[in-house]
């Protein structure tokens, strides 16, 4: 009972210690009067980013819709709309100064799309933020006549359509592609078929493809489409066969009663890409390669569809096997396309022209990269310059404000880069284009990222009398190379519009204005170590030691090359702006 009573007695004790604890200089917490409302809420969308494009193959796609809303009082409620149409709306938060959200929209469908989001405070402020962006199909067709278009980049899907291949054993892919990422890869008794749409097949037709052929098997069926097993009445068959040097490539067309051979020619097997085209029309078939005729046989009429509803790739599958043109093991076959139309001479040598952009940015409103649809991240605050030599607008730089994207299917043994640019000098050094490795002896900091021993940097910086140079370096493994550019008093500030290339050979590097060489050099060879990103307009985030950051300029129409182009191709692609 005593120790009862003296816990008792000092509990009290503890509780009266504690109540006089404000008078030990520790103050209680009071209430504080925020104030009045200073003004409305600051909303900023995260993502999706303005411009931004959406291509997957569904018909309907997901967007996921991050942003962050801040006021100094307190927030009431935040609405999200997509088209006007309310998706979302919040009330109550944890924090109601701050608040950040993801909420995602499952039901984008094809076209134009407006995201509004829109905040209120308690004192009535309301503030909204708007971002358009788009949803596209993977591919639209860019050439007359196109419909069926497969690059081979990492599956078998054809973009025209929307078909998924069907895969017989197990063919595969390269990564030794001509454009893009991938190549199709022929794989003993493996193949692919996709089906054809019958109100696609008529009486003219054309497939071009890029080739890269081995000899392995000295003989191969590479695409057929037919109607049965060995039945040579419908549709075409398109083979080699040969020796482990020399291959002859030959078509077959059924013309429904019977058939009609063209026998081609002789190719050589070099291990490098061709370009190989065949065109059918009802009085004659043609095969080229690189864009010149090979053979040209005549036809009795049209060729037959009649029961022929699949493209074999890879193979002479099941329906062209009498002759053993099986499988057409480790040569490769990209960019793919098929037309119902007889294309010209003329319109497969500017298809080959064509294949050789790898990249290609308009920014026609947006940053969409248009040969392959690669994720480009939008770093800062970038705009749109109102104004452009090519199309409707141009790319406008600000400050802290770059692209970058993957550089993967980007890099080759030879590279070309061209470009309209209209300078604002001022920083008085920028990055245009890097595409460089990160410098792993500086690695944390990236004001000091400068290794060029690897890749490319494309620059500028003050010249002379105020002009700008313009100046290339280029790593070949274990050393840089640098081509000093030419300085242009026609690229002054405010001077205008003009163009710029740069071209890497194996052996030159040489810098272009307004299509003529300002400066050369030679050099081994270019080598990619370590170079996975682009960064477009800003030396950052690989080349920022000596200051070359955002650059403040317009740019228009940028394209990559997997050649090095001559100065003709340079002053052609300016005149055809």
């Amino acid at each position: 009972m005593k120790n009862y009573i003296k816990s008792s007695f000092y509990l009290l004790f503890l509780v009266f210690g504690f109540s006089s604890c404000e008078y030990d200089g520790i103050d209680p917490i009071t209430p504080v009067d925020p104030g009045p409302d200073a003004g409305a809420p600051v909303v900023r969308i995260i993502s999706p980013n303005e411009g931004s494009t959406i291509q997957v193959p569904e018909a309907v796609a997901s967007v996921n819709i991050r942003f962050e809303v801040e006021d100094d009082i307190e927030v009431e409620s935040v609405e999200v709309l997509v088209n006007g149409n309310q998706i979302a709306t919040f009330d109550e938060f944890l924090d109601y100064r701050i608040v950040k959200r993801n909420v995602v929209f499952d039901q984008v469908t094809n076209g134009e799309h407006t995201l509004t989001v829109r905040a209120t405070d308690i004192a009535g402020n309301t503030t909204s933020q708007t971002v358009n962006f788009s949803k596209e199909p993977p591919y639209s067709p860019k050439y007359a006549g196109e419909f069926f278009y497969m690059p081979f980049d990492g599956d078998f899907m054809e973009l025209v359509n929307i078909y998924t291949a069907e895969e017989i054993g197990s063919p595969t892919f390269s990564t030794a592609a001509f454009l893009g990422t991938g190549a199709y890869r022929g794989v003993a008794d493996s193949y692919v078929t996709v089906p054809l749409n019958e109100e696609d097949l008529g009486d003219e037709f054309t497939a071009t493809f890029w080739y890269n052929m081995s000899a392995e098997v000295t003989r191969a069926g590479i695409l057929t489409a037919a109607a049965s097993q060995n039945d040579f009445s419908q549709g075409f068959r398109l083979f080699r066969e040969g020796s482990g040097t020399t291959q002859t490539i030959k078509l077959n067309v059924g013309t429904g009663t019977g058939d009609r051979w063209n026998d081609g020619g002789a190719v050589e097997v070099t291990g490098e890409w061709v370009h190989i085209a065949v065109s059918i029309s009802p009085t004659e078939s043609v095969i080229y390669v690189n864009g010149m005729p090979l053979r040209i046989a005549d036809m009795p009429g049209a060729i037959d569809w009649t029961g022929v509803d699949e493209l074999t790739i890879g193979s002479g599958g099941e329906n062209f096997d009498i002759y053993n043109h099986r499988s057409d093991v480790n040569s490769l076959v990209d960019e793919l396309r098929l037309f119902n139309m007889v294309l010209t001479q003329g319109d497969i040598q500017d298809l080959i022209s064509a294949s050789a952009v790898t990249l290609h940015m308009p920014f026609d409103g947006n940053y969409r990269e248009q040969v392959s649809n690669r994720e480009v991240t939008v770093v800062g605050s970038p705009g749109f310059a109102g104004e452009s030599v090519v199309g409707s607008d141009a790319y406008a730089g600000a400050e802290g404000s770059y692209l970058t994207l993957p550089s993967e299917g980007l890099l080759s043994d030879e590279f070309s880069a061209t470009f309209w640019y209209n300078v604002n000098a001022s920083p008085d050094r920028a990055g245009i284009i890097v595409i460089g490795p990160e410098d792993a002896d500086n690695a944390g900091f990236p004001g000091t990222q400068n290794d060029r021993t690897s890749g490319l940097r494309f620059f500028r910086e003050n010249g002379a009398a105020g002009t700008q140079r313009f100046k290339l370096n280029v790593g070949n493994g274990s050393a840089d190379t640098w081509v000093d550019g030419g300085e242009a008093a026609d690229v002054a500030n405010d001077a205008g519009w003009v163009h710029l290339a740069f071209t890497i050979s194996s052996n030159t590097a040489t810098v272009y204005i307004n299509g003529e060489p300002v400066r050369e050099s030679t050099f081994s060879g270019i080598d990619w170590t370590g170079t996975d990103i682009v960064s477009i307009m800003s030396g950052a985030p690989r080349f920022t030691e000596w200051g070359h950051l955002s650059d403040q300029s317009y740019m228009d129409d940028l394209r990559f090359y997997n050649k090095a182009l001559t100065q003709e191709e340079i002053q052609e692609n300016m005149d055809s702006e």
